[in-house]
């Protein structure tokens, strides 16, 4: 689980820096700084999951729900931010909020995930 999520991970990072790019040159490009700033961040926090799930400073089932968490939601936010910008219409009704909600429930699954004992 831990090489997958740090292979997401990655993923994300390049998305993440390709969307910076593509903002930095683009015409009316904000939403690819949003989704790039969520892929980034996120991308960050997932391997930080995983190096506190590695130490037992985090409960492993709730840690890992938390890390795949923001790999959903971060794709969700992500993706359907940059789907607006080259498509015109969203990925889904309600992506980027069911991606943002995602993002939040997974930084409180965390939270527990450090208070609960193994």
């Amino acid at each position: 689980m831990a090489r997958l999520l740090i292979g997401l991970a990655g993923l994300m990072g390049a998305a993440g820096v390709a969307l910076a790019a593509a903002s930095a040159h683009g015409a009316d490009a904000s939403r690819l700084a949003s989704a790039s700033a969520m892929l980034l961040f996120h991308a960050t926090a997932i391997l930080a999951s995983v190096a506190l799930l590695a130490r037992g400073l985090l409960h492993g089932g709730i840690g890992l729900i938390a890390a795949f968490g923001f790999v959903i939601g971060a794709a969700l936010f992500a993706g359907d931010l940059t789907v607006r910008q080259y498509a015109g219409h969203s990925l889904f009704p309600f992506a980027a909020p069911t991606g943002g909600t995602t993002m939040i429930l997974s930084w409180l699954a965390v939270t527990l995930a450090a208070a609960v004992k193994k």
